[in-house]
């Protein structure tokens, strides 16, 4: 390996690292306050860059059946649930957030398809569809089980990841599609020739993340996170509603989720599936970084990223293999460290 090697290598890892790093953080995000380990996350990126390819080519992208059906679903689990308590005032929230909200951005999606909008329109068509499927699958699926256990919940995931990833193949279909580039200019640094698309996704994962900093750190609904993340009892018993973390951090993982795709999918060709595969990269990430500390796993997602781009010079036919038996010895050392099993079950 020479050195021109070494640095296309080192850029491909950090571009990678860089995607990571934000699922590792959804998906931390989710797990501490919800305790669902989020199996479905990557299919926020399927959806969103495949919907965006879709938009691109005049089709209208069937994302915009899942949102509908899915709020519909939402929608009656959320009414039969206030008849029965006779909160007669929740009605009309309910319908403007399950009904009319995803019906609207459906007939939105339905007129701009054809018209071939510029392309920041499309994105943010794309966001519309997407980032709404994250409360609606917590509605859905994880609200009814909110105190069953990790075991459970993690089972639940995995059906939704194959209901999810069912739907994404009826949907999109078994070929691959790719989206146009932000821009296609591209720089040369030195031996190295950098697209502008490469730093559009390292620039704005680092956008994103600060971001979600900020929101932690100055806003209430980030605090509300905060505080479930660390006690959700104690949480509770001050006032803050575990129903509402739960919607914030499954919005939050599908905006994530959603923007990842975006970002990636003018670089690398997505089929309806592909999106488990760069999700569980990201769970990789945060179980370097320890499943407790977010700047940890974005760097252990980083690392990740490092670590599968020169295996696949190495050994690529092994890479994947390298990469998840990363979290191995990870395990082994989490579980020296633990001296007794606590799982916090809601009351």
């Amino acid at each position: 390996m020479n050195t021109d090697i070494f640095l296309w290598l080192a850029q491909d890892g950090v571009i990678n690292g860089a995607i990571y790093a934000l699922l590792a953080l959804a998906l931390l995000l989710v797990f501490s306050v919800t305790r669902v380990i989020f199996v479905p996350q990557g299919e926020f990126i399927t959806f969103a860059a495949l919907s965006l390819a879709l938009l691109e080519s005049g089709q209208t992208p069937g994302t915009l059946y899942i949102l509908v059906f899915g709020g519909i679903a939402a929608a009656g689990l959320d009414a039969f649930a206030a008849l029965r308590e006779r909160a007669w005032r929740r009605l009309p929230r309910i319908a403007a957030l399950y009904l009319v909200l995803p019906f609207a951005v459906a007939a939105l999606v339905a007129w701009a398809a054809p018209q071939k909008f510029a392309q920041w329109v499309q994105v943010l068509l794309a966001l519309a569809m997407v980032v709404p499927l994250g409360p609606i699958i917590y509605r859905i699926a994880y609200q009814p089980l909110a105190g069953a256990s990790i075991l459970v919940l993690f089972i639940v995931s995995m059906a939704v990841h194959y209901i999810l990833t069912g739907l994404s193949l009826v949907f999109f279909g078994g070929e691959g599609l790719r989206s146009r580039p932000f821009s296609e200019a591209k720089f040369k640094l030195g031996v190295v020739e950098v697209s502008a698309q490469s730093i559009w996704v390292v620039a704005a994962s680092a956008v994103l993340i600060l971001l979600l900093w900020l929101l932690f750190e100055r806003s209430i609904y980030g605090k509300a996170l905060r505080a479930t993340s660390m006690n959700r009892v104690g949480a509770r018993l001050v006032g803050i509603p575990s129903v509402l973390t739960g919607h914030l951090s499954f919005l939050l993982a599908a905006f994530i989720g959603a923007v990842s795709g975006i970002l990636i999918a003018p670089i690398t060709t997505l089929y309806y599936d592909t999106g488990f595969l760069i999700g569980l990269k990201g769970f990789v990430g945060a179980i370097l970084g320890g499943m407790g500390s977010y700047p940890l796993a974005a760097l252990g997602s980083v690392a990740v990223g490092l670590i599968e781009s020169f295996s696949s010079f190495w050994a690529s036919a092994f890479k994947e293999a390298i990469v998840f038996t990363l979290i191995i010895p990870m395990l082994v050392w989490l579980s020296l460290r633990s001296h007794r099993v606590e799982e916090d079950e809601e009351p």
